[in-house]
């Protein structure tokens, strides 16, 4: 999976809009709607937030096996 699909199961996984999302992570909904669409990736502090929140680690996010 993508990171744009991995995104879009954890929002649905905590029934989380974008705009929920987003607050969680300190971003605008714009941003999450540019990730789920695949036109940007998340920075540093987005990922590390991912992972402390929601147990995604970074190699997961954007699909690199151990």
């Amino acid at each position: 999976m993508v990171y744009s699909e991995i995104i879009r199961a954890i929002m649905e996984e905590h029934n989380l809009s974008q705009q929920k999302f987003a607050d969680i992570l300190g971003v605008n909904q714009t941003t999450v709607s540019q990730w789920l669409l695949g036109h940007k990736k998340p920075g540093f502090d987005s990922i590390r937030l991912i992972y402390e929140k929601f147990g995604v680690a970074p190699n997961a996010l954007f699909g690199v096996d151990d």
